[in-house]
């Protein structure tokens, strides 16, 4: 088997389409300007072929029409990241992921199953690896649960690794942080698919024994052995714990966790001082501080006795959006990883967005100011992924479909003269009307989209910007001669012209 018969075979996903990214120049700020958009149809051997030649970045869409997936992918994208170290903790806990390095320089950590299991259950495991990790928030690939396929949204794609075949900078790691080969990746992912039943037996880090009921954050710290750094910042969040599940002894909890669970345990008067200032008022916890915010999973924790509750940031997690290049566009926005569908007035303005989450997703978030939205609508638009569409589905191919229509239907004429009867008449290899006739036409079946001067441009795109109009010589019902002003389009295929005839005087015009 080939290796882009491997690669397919490996990264099995949507049918329906794929993703192509073209990376153009590289800007001042040393950021290389890219091109991503979504395909579609299904990876081919081909395009895997020129992808791993070096000619055309191919990605594969993990989630079916059916919401079902194979593989699934942690993308992870910070500053300087250490990827040997990464690496090395992925091993360390056992995971079964195999981090590829990913274009931009960061990693992608790639599940692989070995039955088709439900998007929402990849994502949940994933999510669960993400948060073990430390990288708690990063993209989560499938990005949503389900798609709204009867829509035409196909989800979002990753790239794929071995750009370039061997000669890459996106391969995968092994257990010692060494680059495999395209051959050595292939022997990988066979061993590393796993059952879902696989994945229900792993805990994904240490012993969980610590803060069950209560923060997820403080759980999984707990979980990976003795606290050593953020010492405070972690003992100031238990105390807020302990406060809430043991309100009448709860110094004494707080200062047993400090012996068990820091290394070395802070001093004594550091814990007096954390629990003096717990007294002062009612304190939350930090969940946007280090290292609670990297291991923090708010479904969780907000479903706990003891965990985050009520005190929790309602704002959702607003991931990526993707443009469908229809007429008019559409938006989908991943919003807690469901597929929200958006026109632009939508996204443009936050009332109706919020109005669109309850509509569709049945939640009210809670309004940003004014700045803050228009800086994440911007960043959003920055790094969206644009989606090809049929041309039917856009304004021009709406318009192509129905002049079509026009000129190959019933009413066509049987002779020049009906042309001015807003009939078609087909002769020479071209079909000729008025406008008049093909505007009324147009508003006979809703098409009001185009005003005159914008049909006048699309016939003219139709003759490949050559002119395409002129007058047509016609009898009037006295023999005399006489011309119209007519428009032509190049005859279409099933068009079959009707026979000259000539034309009684007495035809009605």
């Amino acid at each position: 088997m080939s290796d882009a018969k491997k690669l397919i075979e490996a990264f099995e996903g949507s049918g329906a389409a794929h993703g192509t990214t073209v990376v153009g120049r590289t800007g001042r700020n040393g950021k290389a300007e890219s091109d991503s958009r979504v395909v579609r149809g299904a990876l081919t051997e081909e395009k895997i072929q020129a992808h791993i030649e070096g000619k055309m970045g191919v990605g594969s869409i993990p989630i079916t029409q059916d919401n079902m997936c194979k593989f699934g992918a942690l993308d992870i994208d910070t500053y300087d990241l250490d990827l040997k170290a990464l690496n090395d903790k992925v091993h360390e806990m056992k995971l079964p992921l195999i981090m590829c390095r990913s274009k931009s320089g960061g990693a992608h950590l790639y599940l692989f199953t070995k039955d088709w299991e439900p998007a929402a259950l990849v994502r949940e495991y994933l999510t669960e690896m993400s948060v073990a990790l430390g990288y708690s928030g990063c993209e989560i690939f499938p990005k949503q649960d389900k798609i709204l396929a009867d829509r035409g949204d196909v989800g979002n794609f990753i790239n794929m690794p071995y750009f370039g075949g061997d000669i890459t900078t996106r391969y995968a790691l092994d257990a010692k942080g060494d680059s495999m080969t395209m051959a050595q990746f292939h022997k990988a992912v066979g061993k590393a698919r796993v059952s879902a039943s696989d994945l229900d037996a792993m805990s994904f880090g240490g012993e969980r024994s610590h803060f069950t009921d209560g923060p997820y954050c403080l759980e999984v710290i707990a979980s990976q052995g003795a606290v050593t750094e953020f010492r405070n910042i972690f003992m100031f969040n238990v105390g807020v714990y302990c406060r809430f599940k043991w309100p009448d002894d709860w110094k004494k909890h707080h200062e047993e966790y400090n012996r068990m669970l820091c290394s070395p345990a802070l001093e004594a008067g550091e814990i007096v001082d954390l629990q003096k200032s717990l007294m002062k008022k009612d304190y939350f916890l930090q969940c946007e501080v280090c290292p609670l915010k990297d291991h923090c999973d708010k479904t969780i924790c907000k479903s706990r006795p003891f965990g985050i509750g009520s005190s929790a940031p309602d704002a959702p997690e607003v991931g990526g959006l993707t443009i469908m290049l229809s007429e008019p566009r559409m938006y989908f926005m991943d919003v807690n990883g469901q597929r929200l569908q958006l026109s632009v007035e939508q996204l443009q303005n936050q009332t109706l967005w919020q109005r669109s989450c309850m509509d569709q997703l049945s939640m009210m978030p809670p309004l940003m100011k004014a700045n803050d939205w228009q800086q994440m609508v911007n960043s959003l638009m920055e790094k969206s992924v644009k989606m090809e569409v049929p041309e039917e589905l856009t304004i021009s191919g709406q318009f192509k479909e129905l002049l079509t229509n026009y000129c190959t239907s019933r009413i066509r004429a049987v002779a020049p003269e009906e042309i001015s009867m807003g009939k078609p008449w087909t002769e020479d290899g071209l079909t000729k009307f008025t406008m008049s006739g093909i505007t009324q036409f147009l508003k006979n079946r809703g098409f009001t989209e185009y005003n005159r001067a914008e049909i006048q441009e699309q016939i003219k795109g139709m003759n490949d910007g050559m002119d395409c109009y002129g007058h047509q010589a016609i009898r009037k019902e006295d023999g005399s001669r006489t011309s119209i002003r007519v428009w032509w389009v190049p005859a279409f295929e099933n068009e079959t012209a009707l026979q000259n005839v000539e034309i009684d005087n007495d035809i009605p015009f």
